[in-house]
């Protein structure tokens, strides 16, 4: 003992005392056991059985002994040293374990007591105090009254601590194996969800009363062995309805609260053994779903086009309005969360008409140009539109000019909303009121009757058909167009379906053009 500094005394037991040491050659801390009688030979000190099954019981989950030590009589057992007892970090806490970390510890505890169990012992005294914790390594300690599942009966009535001890043994049955180690992992794992105690009975009959109030009374088919063994000693199961542990740890999951309901079982051959416990949904990975929202998987895409609907010129559909968180905003009918389409709650959400249902074909991105008829390759229809995207050639309305889709498509691709359209290759021609020479052809030499008749109006009105030149018109129609060309620059008259009405020419002019016609 001279190589260790002992620093602090840690807890003082009906056995022993643990002491809280550093070796003063290592530096290492460690936690010493130092028990209360005198052991004067070695045989006896290796008889303990505590230092027999250490011996055997090496497992990443079980507290490692280091060292004995025989000095003056006096044994110490030197451990290797844990932050807390799992009572002490219970006690820390303001807020519940998440379960994971519960499933965590319960699935060390019973990595522990599997490796107990498999080589043939039980530990007898399964409670918080003995489970040891440095951050989230959990380690099973103290086996004081641990003893050989193949011993042979009578074992001793007073094992674990009394909130933790299974029926068998409250109803002083001599002859309990290892089930009793279940139930109290049961106990602990309750405890670790609640922060309490499930079966905090103040005697050994109050924690039966305790136990029935929870699990119900025990029938006789249910267990047999618990009648007889209660009539053995005058114990009469109070009469109680089962409390579900849904009720009582509301925040466990199903599958927590079907583990502890089988290792909580009041006949110990129908609790679940070290082996079926670990291999129950419980412990398995990701068995229950996190609380963080769902991400989409990938961003919208826009369907693949097919190679008829692709021109030679390098089409390319119209890109998705980008928004300002970076993401692109779904189209119409496409589920998933705000998060990844880019809309921020307080904005208006927009709704891109660019972007087209799965399995349709791409709709234009501009706007129709242009009147409902005239013009070959001019109309808006969606038809028309469509056909414009798949590589046929169109006129160009009135100038005749052949234009490739690739650069008609170009052309528009200019169109900026709120601007005015300016008119390109491909417009409808504008239709002019008949009113001013758009109506039925004229006969004779009207073209050059009507270049006269403006040019006498501008300045004239009336007198066109003197200053008009050139071959005189039938039935004065030179002198009536140059008079309403002049009279349609000073006010705009509405268009007209037919010519304006003259009348008959008067005076010397009117004399002329009546030898004229006649």
């Amino acid at each position: 003992m001279n190589r260790y500094k002992v620093t602090k005394v840690l807890g003082d037991g009906t056995y022993g005392s643990v002491l809280r040491a550093q070796n003063k050659s290592t530096g290492e801390w460690v936690a010493i056991k130092k028990m209360k009688q005198k052991y004067y030979s070695w045989e006896e000190c290796m008889k303990l059985r505590e230092i027999a099954s250490l011996r055997k019981l090496i497992h990443p989950n079980i507290v490692k002994l280091k060292e004995v030590i025989r000095e003056n009589d006096e044994l110490h057992l030197v451990f290797e040293f844990m932050e807390a007892n799992l009572y002490e970090f219970m006690k820390g806490r303001t807020k519940p374990f998440p379960e994971k970390q519960i499933r965590n510890m319960m699935f060390q505890t019973m990595q522990a007591l599997h490796h107990v169990h498999k080589h043939g012992y039980f530990h007898r005294d399964m409670k918080p105090e003995n489970l040891l914790v440095t951050g989230d390594v959990v380690k099973l300690a103290d086996f004081g009254l641990a003893r050989e599942i193949r011993a042979r009966p009578p074992f001793t009535d007073y094992v674990s601590t009394r909130w933790y001890r299974a029926p068998e043994v409250l109803l002083r049955s001599l002859t309990y194996n290892s089930p009793l180690d279940i139930w109290a992992c049961g106990g602990i794992m309750a405890e670790l969800y609640t922060l309490r105690p499930l079966f905090p009975g103040s005697s050994e009959s109050d924690q039966l009363f305790k136990i029935c109030s929870v699990l119900g009374t025990p029938s006789q088919t249910a267990w047999p062995e618990g009648t007889k063994l209660a009539a053995q000693i005058g114990f009469r199961f109070p009469a109680f309805t089962a409390t579900r542990l849904e009720t009582l740890i509301p925040n466990a999951s199903a599958d927590a609260i079907q583990v502890m309901n089988a290792m909580m079982e009041w006949d110990p051959n129908r609790r679940l053994s070290t082996a079926k416990t670990l291999q129950h949904p419980y412990f398995e990975a990701g068995s229950v779903p996190e609380a963080a929202p769902q991400e989409p998987t990938k961003l919208p895409q826009l369907p693949n086009s097919s190679d008829h609907r692709r021109p030679a010129e390098g089409y390319r559909p119209p890109q998705p309005q980008q928004g300002a968180g970076g993401g692109f905003y779904a189209p119409t009918g496409t589920q998933g969360s705000d998060r990844g389409s880019g809309w921020q709650p307080g904005q208006r959400r927009v709704e891109n008409a660019d972007l087209p249902p799965q399995g349709s074909k791409v709709p234009s991105a501009l706007p129709s140009i242009g009147g409902g008829g005239g013009g070959t390759g001019g109309g808006t229809g969606g038809a028309a539109q469509q056909d414009s995207r798949r590589g046929s050639n169109h006129s160009g309305g009135a100038g005749g000019q052949t234009k490739s889709p690739g650069a008609r498509y170009l052309q528009n691709a200019r169109y900026k909303p709120g601007m005015q359209q300016q008119p390109s290759y491909g417009l409808p021609a504008v239709r002019q009121p008949s009113g001013m020479g758009g109506g039925n052809p004229m006969p004779g030499a009207m073209g050059a009757g009507m270049g006269a008749g403006m040019g006498a109006g501008m300045g004239m009105g009336g007198m066109g058909a003197g200053m008009g030149g050139g071959n005189p018109m039938p039935g004065a129609m030179g002198a009536g167009m140059g008079a309403g060309m002049g009279m349609g620059m000073g006010k705009p008259e509405a268009a007209s379906s037919s010519l304006p009405q003259v009348a008959k020419p008067t005076g010397y002019f009117g004399a002329h053009a009546r030898n004229m016609m006649t």
